[in-house]
């Protein structure tokens, strides 16, 4: 296995002569997250976030301040062709990026290609050909068996397999666009047939997204070993879930109109470079558990697949904005509560021979901790919607109502090195139509 390494780029002492970097509490120097944004009046292009600026790559690249072999890949608005260059070319990118906004001799010449991210519109980072989302949150699946299997939480193949289902890539969307109430069927208890109608039990779910950069050809493997040359970055996901529809439709082929309706992303590319300081080992399993099969099990995998990343959600209703109220925090806890490793989810999904193309996504599932104050849902936090949480306001709620606005956020951490940040992953539900 073969991780980015710590570098220059990474370095806590280095500066940015862009107003606003240094200290910078998601954006510092040290991040340099890719993704696609319209500045006042123009188009839709790449640009990387460097505090409260983005830099234009397209107009880099039309005035020859890119390198030659990087100003290719931004022709189009979209990070497809960057995420699908070799791991060697997208370093040396990050590296040159670097450098020029550490340089104070850059200044003149780069300072006129930095736009207000107050003023831009930003957009879906890559074409997305497909979406799959997994289940690795042990803490969480285990939480969602206790419900409804108390005796036997975790099925059989959770702990030899990871599991996953292929989602809905058209109606992805980035932070910001509200989310309709969906609109299918559910069966109360209570009731002796269906009904339809708007969802009662509209959820969140707290993931992490893996962007896909280099692709395999169809019936060609991904090896484990290389799993992580074949990842481009991150980002934060929320899976919006339905839990009605989904309690009377999955059984037997799994989720399907509970959560195909949207999933909202945060729109800033975390390159697989600029994570390289947070890696960590990945948990040991539980005595007694399972050695994982030898094409998911690599060492270098276990001695630092996994991420140092703290994940917050914040709920606000349309009454605590109207009162000036700020947003409650419903949970906070670490994304290295994943059973799997992102390279093991990389690694199964293609074991097959299927093949990954540059900009995929893949979902992690929900990524609960081992406390109520760190769960990922509101199926958990409310016990199925028997406990319910009261707002600052005295409202209370179970699941999400019309005018809730959730709120994910994500920050990488670790001794010696600057802190990180992901960007907004933010949505309002709208009433359904």
């Amino acid at each position: 296995m073969s991780f980015p390494r710590i570098d220059e780029t990474h370095d806590p002492a280095r500066s940015s002569w862009v107003e606003g970097a240094d200290g910078h509490p998601a954006f510092p120097i040290q991040n340099l997250p890719y993704g696609i944004f319209s500045p006042p009046g123009g188009a839709a292009r790449a640009g990387v976030a460097i505090g409260e600026r983005i830099f234009d790559l397209r107009a880099a690249a039309q005035t020859g301040l890119l390198p030659a072999a990087a100003s290719a890949v931004f022709g189009e608005p979209t990070l497809n062709a960057l995420m699908a260059l070799p791991a060697a070319d997208r370093l040396a990118l990050r590296r040159w990026l670097s450098a020029l906004f550490s340089d104070e001799a850059q200044r003149p010449a780069t300072e006129p290609l930095l736009h207000r991210a107050a003023d831009c519109a930003l957009h879906l980072p890559a074409t997305i050909g497909d979406y799959s989302d997994f289940y690795v949150g042990i803490h969480h699946a285990t939480n969602i068996g206790r419900l409804f299997r108390p005796d036997n939480p975790l099925l059989p193949n959770y702990k030899y397999v990871p599991i996953g289902y292929h989602g809905r890539a058209s109606s992805i969307r980035p932070s910001g666009v509200p989310v309709v109430r969906p609109r299918g069927q559910r069966k109360p208890p209570e009731a002796d047939a269906p009904v339809v109608g708007p969802s009662q039990r509209l959820d969140y779910e707290l993931e992490l997204g893996i962007w896909i950069g280099a692709g395999n050809a169809l019936g060609e493997t991904v090896p484990i070993a290389d799993a992580a040359d074949h990842i481009a970055g991150f980002c934060l996901l929320n899976d919006w879930s339905a839990r009605d529809f989904q309690a009377w439709e999955y059984v037997p082929l799994g989720p399907f109109l509970a959560k195909n309706f949207q999933s909202t992303i945060s729109p800033w590319v975390v390159t697989a470079e600029a994570m390289a300081p947070f890696r960590i080992a990945q948990p040991p399993r539980p005595q007694g558990d399972p050695q994982p099969l030898p094409y998911l099990w690599d060492e270098a995998d276990q001695a630092q697949g996994a991420l140092a990343i703290d994940l917050e959600v914040h709920l606000s209703s349309a009454k605590m904005r109207a009162e000036a109220m700020p947003p409650m925090r419903l949970s906070r806890g670490p994304a290295f509560s994943m059973y799997w490793t992102a390279q093991q989810i990389v690694a199964h999904h293609a074991s097959n021979g299927c093949n990954l193309n540059p900009g995929d996504l893949l979902g992690t599932g929900t990524l609960s901790g081992p406390t109520p104050d760190s769960f990922g849902s509101l199926m958990e936090l409310t016990g199925g919607g028997q406990a319910k949480i009261v707002l600052p306001t005295g409202e209370e709620r179970a699941f999400l109502e019309d005018g809730d606005e959730l709120a994910l956020s994500a920050v990488a951490r670790a001794d010696g090195y600057v802190s990180i940040g992901f960007g907004e992953c933010r949505a309002m539900i709208a009433p359904a139509r």
